[in-house]
């Protein structure tokens, strides 16, 4: 098991087949019966607070999971501070599963941000672990703001551009696939405000990351 901290409020958690095995569990029964793997989540926690001082008591958690084309499981947990929460020792959590890019064939992807905070984390992370030409993988790339919501586009894409897949690997971990539609990409066009009409990843990595 391998712990990250992206951010105060963040971290990454990494596991293989021998630590789902050791809790005698597998990917679907985290996915499908989530009490049944409170133990592994609780054990997640109790590291990140002793390594990274990562801690949740009196937080809500978001909970993100999804297994990478290498073999490994990846979740990410977001807290949320709960003024109105009392001290306890358990924590009910409850994962979302995140697909990757349910078709990596497609040409154009749009991809949703719940803040420009999380728009801002992908961009130091893929800057921290990947060497991406942004400029090859697509033609164009834009960051849109439309109903109190942050969408990435990417049009053109070029699907056998080098380190593709860990490009998308990031990605799903800040930000949910929403669409591969043109139609959607023109309603957030006509009716969202541009932020950043070309290159926003590049931008984003020059002007957001420290």
């Amino acid at each position: 098991m391998k712990i990250e901290k992206l951010t105060e409020n963040k971290i990454r958690v990494i596991i293989n087949l021998e630590d789902l095995k050791n809790n005698n569990m597998d990917f679907n029964t985290i996915m499908e019966k989530p009490i049944e793997s409170q133990k592994l989540f609780l054990e997640m926690l109790l590291r990140a607070e002793k390594e990274v001082g990562f801690y949740t008591e009196g937080c809500k958690l978001l909970v993100e999971a999804f297994s990478s084309s290498d073999g490994f499981f990846v979740f990410t947990i977001t807290k949320y501070i709960d003024k109105s929460a009392k001290p306890q020792h358990k924590v009910k959590v409850t994962p979302k599963k995140k697909i990757k890019n349910p078709n990596p064939q497609s040409t154009n992807s749009i991809y949703q941000f719940s803040s420009f905070e999380e728009f801002c984390d992908f961009c130091t992370n893929v800057n921290n672990r990947s060497n991406i030409d942004f400029r090859k993988l697509s033609r164009q790339i834009s960051l849109y703001f439309y109903k109190d919501l942050y969408y990435l586009t990417l049009s053109n894409i070029n699907t056998k551009c080098e380190n593709i897949n860990t490009f998308y690997s990031i990605l799903s971990e800040f930000a949910t696939l929403v669409s591969h539609s043109e139609t959607f990409k023109t309603k957030l066009s006509e009716h969202g405000k541009v932020l950043i009409k070309r290159n926003a990843i590049e931008l984003g990595i020059k002007y957001f990351v420290a």
